[in-house]
């Protein structure tokens, strides 16, 4: 079988005025595929569509079936999304391959060109619109301080405006001045992300800070669902049901003072998500979305369940404000259960690995299982929060929930099965003060670990595979570490295959070598079926690992949704998508490899 694939884009249609035919026609030339990519170069049609859009091509072939000639038309965000496949059947001899010819609407041409930004003109209408001198800023303070991170290991290029909006209108009115004057806009919420998701664009921006939306708009108990904006926190938001003694709570827990919408942007997850999962899965019912227009769009209703089309929340989760701008969201909440916590030491990462993939695999009722190795256990001794010093071995921390007997009975269990992986010193705390005692040593490690090295700053990885190769991937970092002569305690996730190396340096030929490192484990994780980033997100230290990670055509896919919902690439630019064409071997049919056989160059992530 043979296929022939055409996409076009006719920017600037409605689904009222978009309208397309197909006329298939006896053409000897062998199947092509029309790709779109945002920089790809228009290219002269010999089909008559008058003022279109069209590119340069690639030819893909196939020896898969399909049933029938499928067309669809896809109309989102002001434009007219095209694809056609026409079938033909390859009988080996010389019979013609049938191809497909679309006439577009006609549409003012474009040029090609790089939107050029009139800054002081969106300044003069941000004002105008905004004339209380709190809300917009060109101080120069502020206009760095939004491009940066409390954790991040990113300089981030200052901002050109800064503008505090208190409502998703304030937003839609930013957004409209930064589409008429061609104005690239950063989201800004809790400032705690690490992949350098907030910094300006070479050309500059408007930094649109949203964490003044921190208001809890509504509590459905009953429903277990609670509605607030993009700029709550997700401890604030916690700390408030539990004042108003209501016993449920929202389960992601990244690091503390996440905002809600940058949690949804980043896809995050956290210690729980053995147990509950992570941000891309049922925790958020719906969305508030500003749209690159600024058309305003809620992606669906309060109900636990929907089938009514794809899930457009998961769009833009992980979507990294690239897509839209998050305002506000209804989250499902989970039952507060009775906790308890847990240690035991092992000869190696690998048989704590082993014996966690065996406790999980028999149902065992643990909300979080976080390893630590044997350098952040020392790094904890030394920093000396601890009530008492822990072995320095590699340590599991086990959090049990449910009610008292079930969680006798799980820890009978757990003692009991990793007995079997060398376990010992296993220990069970008594009452709750001492389960709050063993858990501070988790949420102390970063801290530990940065004062392990006086006057060093950490680089965080985020490196995620399947459980059972967790061991692999962190032997492999470890010996990286060692030949590169770096300090980097680890902790992980490992209910979930996910670790973090943080990656010590003080000066910047030590930088040098860290990213070195960082390098080889993200390529390290790929190969071994994972990915770059667990929970932290792409932003722009990730970007060059998203070929090699989810292939060619899945790339390309995300570059036409991003240029379908925001043709002027005015929304995060230089986030998340990769600054690379697809080559020409593209094959839109192989999901999750690259089919290139020419290896992108190692990113200095």
């Amino acid at each position: 079988m043979s296929f022939m694939i055409v996409r076009l884009v006719s920017p600037g249609l409605s689904a009222a005025t978009s309208k397309a035919s197909l006329r298939f026609f006896q053409s000897p030339a062998s199947p092509r595929c029309i790709n779109i990519h945002p920089f790809s170069r228009p290219i002269t049609s010999r089909i008559p569509c008058g003022p279109c859009r069209l590119y340069s091509t690639t030819t893909v072939r196939t020896a898969k079936s399909f049933g029938s000639a499928v067309a669809v038309a896809v109309i989102a965000g002001g434009a007219s999304l095209f694809f056609a496949l026409a079938r033909s059947r390859d009988t080996g001899s010389s019979n013609p391959t049938t191809e497909a010819a679309v006439d577009v609407v006609h549409t003012t041409p474009q040029t090609g060109s790089e939107p050029i930004p009139n800054f002081a003109k969106a300044l003069e209408d941000l004002q105008a619109e905004f004339p209380e001198p709190s809300i917009v800023s060109t101080d120069p303070d502020e206009l760095y301080a939004y491009a940066q991170s409390a954790y991040s290991q990113f300089v981030g290029k200052p901002h050109t405006i800064v503008v505090h909006v208190r409502s998703t209108e304030d937003v839609v009115k930013v957004v409209k001045i930064s589409k008429k004057h061609l104005v690239p806009i950063v989201p800004y919420s809790g400032g705690t992300s690490l992949e350098g998701s907030l910094s300006a664009p070479s050309s500059g921006s408007i930094c649109v800070n949203l964490s003044a939306l921190d208001k809890i708009i509504e509590i459905h108990e009953s429903d277990a669902d609670v509605v607030c904006q993009a700029g709550v926190t997700w401890n604030h938001l916690n700390d408030t049901l539990k004042e108003k003694g209501i016993p449920l709570f929202f389960p992601l827990d990244p690091g503390r003072d996440a905002t809600i919408g940058g949690m949804m942007s980043t896809g995050c997850s956290g210690t729980n998500a053995v147990r509950y999962g992570t941000a891309r899965g049922e925790w958020i019912l719906n969305a508030t979305v500003v749209l690159p227009s600024g058309e305003v769009i809620k992606t669906r209703q309060r109900a636990r369940k929907s089938s009514t089309g794809f899930d457009l929340t998961k769009l833009f989760i992980g979507a990294e404000g690239t897509l839209g701008i998050i305002t506000e969201a209804t989250l499902r909440l989970a039952p507060v259960l009775p906790t308890t916590v847990a240690v035991a030491q092992f000869p190696d990462i690998r048989h704590a690995t082993n014996a966690v993939c065996d406790i999980l695999n028999h149902g065992a009722a643990l909300q979080c299982v976080e390893v630590l190795d044997e350098l952040t256990i020392k790094a904890i001794n030394r920093f000396g929060t601890s009530v008492r010093k822990l072995p320095e071995k590699v340590t599991l921390f086990f959090k049990f929930q449910g009610s008292d007997d079930v969680i006798r009975e799980t820890s009978r269990y757990v003692e009991s099965a990793i007995a079997k992986y060398g376990a010992t010193g296993y220990q069970l705390a008594s009452n709750e003060q001492e389960s709050e005692d063993i858990w501070q040593n988790r949420r102390n490690a970063l801290f530990a670990s940065l004062a392990y090295r006086p006057g060093c700053k950490g680089w965080t990885t985020d490196v995620c595979v399947p459980v059972s190769r967790l061991p692999d991937l962190i032997s492999a970092a470890k010996k990286d570490f060692e030949e590169l002569g770096l300090v980097a305690p680890i902790v992980g996730h490992v209910g979930d295959g996910n670790f973090h190396a943080l990656v010590l340096y003080a000066d910047n030929a030590e930088l040098a070598l860290v990213r070195e490192a960082v390098s080889r484990i993200n390529h390290k994780a790929i190969e071994l079926e994972g990915t770059c980033t667990g929970e932290h997100g792409v932003g722009t230290g990730k970007r060059n690992y998203l070929l090699t990670e989810l292939g060619e055509g899945t790339v390309a896919l995300m570059r036409t949704i991003k240029q379908t919902i925001d043709p002027h690439n005015l929304f995060n630019p230089g986030k998340l998508y990769p600054d690379v064409s697809p080559s020409s071997n593209t094959n839109p049919f192989t999901e999750g490899r690259a089919i290139s056989n020419t290896k992108p160059a190692r990113s200095k992530s």
